[in-house]
């Protein structure tokens, strides 16, 4: 059950602490601003950990790495992780690079995160530990199908177990799960994979939602991502209501993801359980 999720967002106005990519970081802001929440981007050493510290949650995402910022992560993420406070890895790439690679096993060696949300190249590198990866796309050849579903629910299942995190694998087809259920979610238009950003948009949203709901992070994960998908379907619609392409699409996906309630995704997603 979803019950005030984003209700809980917008009276408690977490403050996520951002270690993200520069490709992104200005969407990731707004969207965090969009939803209820407040974003601060700190990733230098010198004050990750004192900013982590004031936070309620940490979106940690490798989408740029550079050897610069990996101490500076771990640095927040044992200081996330001595407070109690919630957070999220976002893999980007993982499988691309050696460098991505080791650092994803090595971020999650030292960190332990809430939510783990990649595309599916990005969490089978972290379950295999090796990839197919296609830069920072999911690869063809790993699509989430009606074929695959259960194998892939599975190992979903088994990477939380191993991990202590709720997995999310996001795309066309989206399993949100921890080691003992599974949800499946058909939200979303396929123009979201059209703009750079709306995975990295989600990861901060879900460090949002499960800071603002620390005792539902199943749930709050899943309220976040059929909130993204849920804007992308009605910013789709507005977009051709106004002859727009992909920079007006990602305009009305802001602008849906802060108008979104808790009532509007209880109607409107479209979710399994398995």
């Amino acid at each position: 059950m979803i019950e005030r999720i984003i209700e809980n967002v917008r009276s408690n106005t977490p403050l996520i602490h951002c270690i993200t990519n520069y490709v992104t970081v200005n969407d990731v802001a707004n969207v965090l601003l969009a939803c209820g929440a407040s974003p601060i981007m700190a990733d230098d050493i010198n004050e990750a950990a004192e900013i982590t510290s004031i936070c309620s949650g940490l979106d940690i995402n490798i989408g740029t790495l550079n050897t610069r910022t990996i101490e500076a992560m771990i640095k927040a993420g044992k200081k996330a992780n001595e407070l109690g406070h919630i957070t999220v890895l976002d893999p980007v790439g993982a499988g691309a690079s050696k460098l991505r690679t080791d650092t994803a096993f090595e971020l999650l060696k030292e960190i332990r995160f809430s939510v783990i949300r990649g595309n599916i190249s990005e969490i089978k590198s972290l379950y295999q530990g090796s990839s197919t990866s296609n830069g920072v796309d999911a690869n063809v050849s790993d699509r989430i199908t009606e074929a695959n579903l259960e194998e892939t629910i599975s190992f979903a299942k088994e990477l939380s177990k191993k991990t202590k995190a709720v997995i999310a694998i996001t795309g066309a087809i989206d399993i949100i799960a921890d080691e003992n259920k599974a949800y499946v979610i058909q939200n979303g238009h396929p123009i979201m994979s059209k703009i750079t950003g709306t995975g990295c948009m989600l990861t901060g949203i879900i460090a949002a939602y499960c800071a603002a709901n620390p005792s539902q992070i199943l749930e709050a994960t899943k309220a976040a991502v059929i909130c993204e998908g849920l804007a992308g379907e009605k910013a789709y619609e507005k977009m051709q209501a106004t002859n727009g392409y992909t920079s007006t699409f990602r305009m009305y996906l802001i602008d849906y993801i802060g108008e979104m309630t808790d009532q509007m995704i209880r109607e409107g997603m479209k979710v399994e359980i398995r």
